[in-house]
């Protein structure tokens, strides 16, 4: 079988792939994308951020008309199986697929499937395929969930956040054990159809990298909601019978449900690419380190998105992507290293974030003052009957420029964005931009002015 030659080979169709193939393209590069499976897209379109999120939205549409007054008033309760609700996703997936494959065929990528691994640093083999020569590779597998080898995955009551979304039979009863941002979105989606949840948290508080406001917020409405928070806990074993799972505590503790999802970590898919040969080496989860520029310590071998580990989101790792493509074509002006990337995590209410904390701010001694909007306070709000809350500013009290957006309440992933577009102006990045600028009303973004009037406030 004849070798291939191209420029770049990029291992992998998901958010970090995709980037790096798609900015290559464009600047005349010719690419060659290897994915191991027969459908494109990678675990974010297929197992993890696309069905997830179609989910949610899914319970949140079911728990809408459950509580509209309307539809009770006329006696209308639906009643879908967990099943129904889950294949929700496939119709977006099968979308989001298609669309993605126009993307590789406009920009003349040539897709093939199957293994890679490495032969050497400009050699990569597909299995059932040929070789192909390149000068540079993209290492874009992604991650999947970790799987400790004392939990036996193979037992039809335990799950991961992957097969999770194969559920067909709602159970009365789960425990959660990871409280990270999977366990928190499953925990929140899970409750919302009545499950009784059990979220079992490895720390002393719920996602400690958010601002100290937004996740006592969060523990609050969880635990408002029946959720059972066990902080500062850890596995000591689990044990399986014919109607549950109990999660045994080192703490002593057993938890007794229905099922189990395990959330706690993930690991690279690294194993059998063939780094050892080129001199890579993972970490013991399995991802790859990189420089500012995406760049292994191989010079011509770039890695992306959850192979690196933190932060592991789809947005960042376009980004990444994009980035370690204007490295491998030399953009002298390409800032590679990501700053300020936002947060977005989906519970109920979500939750989004782009700047410093106020624990960030009191440690690096910056004279700080919060803008407070609650949105009870707001018409859209309350409209929507959606009236949980509150976008948070965080602004130097002598410059008034923005240093933090935190919001956490319905539609919080979109309302960041106003924020961060700010922010990453220099030009207008002050307080007094939400203060002088008008916003249609009734909207969710008038909490921006109405937090920087309550920042204002503050100062006299």
């Amino acid at each position: 079988m004849t070798d291939l030659k191209t420029d770049v080979v990029v291992i992998g169709t998901g958010p970090g792939g995709e980037g790096a193939a798609m900015q290559l393209a464009k600047a005349g590069k010719s690419v060659v994308v290897l994915e191991r499976y027969s459908r494109i897209g990678g675990g974010c379109t297929h197992w993890g951020t696309i069905p997830s999120k179609a989910l949610k939205f899914a319970i949140s549409q079911l728990t809408d008309a459950i509580n509209n007054p309307i539809l009770v008033e006329c006696g209308i309760k639906p009643r879908p199986t967990i099943a129904q609700l889950t294949a929700t996703a496939q119709k977006v997936i099968t979308e989001q697929e298609n669309m993605r494959r126009t993307f590789y065929s406009r920009n003349n990528v040539e897709l093939v499937s199957g293994h890679a691994r490495f032969v050497d640093a400009n050699t990569i083999s597909v299995e059932g395929g040929p070789n192909i020569k390149t000068d540079n590779v993209v290492i874009a597998v992604g991650s999947r969930p970790y799987h400790p080898p004392n939990v036996n995955f193979d037992h039809e009551r335990i799950f991961d956040s992957d097969t999770i979304l194969g559920l067909e039979k709602k159970p009365k009863s789960l425990t959660i054990y990871g409280a990270g941002v999977i366990g928190c979105e499953y925990a929140s989606m899970f409750r919302n159809l009545s499950i009784k949840i059990n979220l079992i948290n490895s720390r002393g508080v719920l996602l400690d990298f958010l601002d100290n406001e937004i996740s006592d917020a969060l523990s609050y409405h969880m635990r408002e909601r029946g959720v059972v928070i066990r902080h500062n806990e850890n596995l000591d074993h689990i044990e399986t019978c014919d109607d549950g799972v109990i999660t045994h505590l080192k703490s002593g503790k057993q938890v007794k449900s229905d099922a189990l999802l395990w959330a706690a970590g993930r690991t690279g898919n690294t194993n059998d690419l063939g780094l050892e040969t080129i001199g890579i080496e993972p970490d013991s989860r399995g991802y790859v380190s990189v420089n500012q520029c995406f760049q292994t310590e191989v010079s011509n071998v770039f890695a992306v998105g959850d192979v690196v580990g933190f932060p592991s989101l789809a947005s960042a790792a376009y980004t990444q992507g994009r980035a370690a493509a204007k490295a491998i074509l030399q953009d002298k002006d390409a800032v590679c290293q990501l700053h300020e990337i936002p947060s977005g995590i989906y519970t109920t209410p979500e939750i989004s974030c782009i700047g410093k904390t106020e624990e960030q701010l009191t440690e690096d001694k910056v004279p700080y003052e919060v803008g407070i909007s609650n949105f009870k306070h707001l018409a859209r709000a309350q409209i929507l009957r959606q009236n949980i809350g509150v976008l948070k500013l965080l602004f130097h009290r002598e410059t008034l420029e923005v240093l933090g957006v935190h919001c956490f309440g319905p539609n919080a992933a979109e309302i960041v964005h106003i924020g961060q577009a700010v922010m990453s102006n220099p030009a207008v990045n002050t307080l007094e931009y939400f203060v002088n600028t008008t916003f249609n009303y009734p909207t969710m973004a008038e909490a921006y002015r109405v937090a920087a009037l309550n920042g204002m406030n503050r100062l006299f």
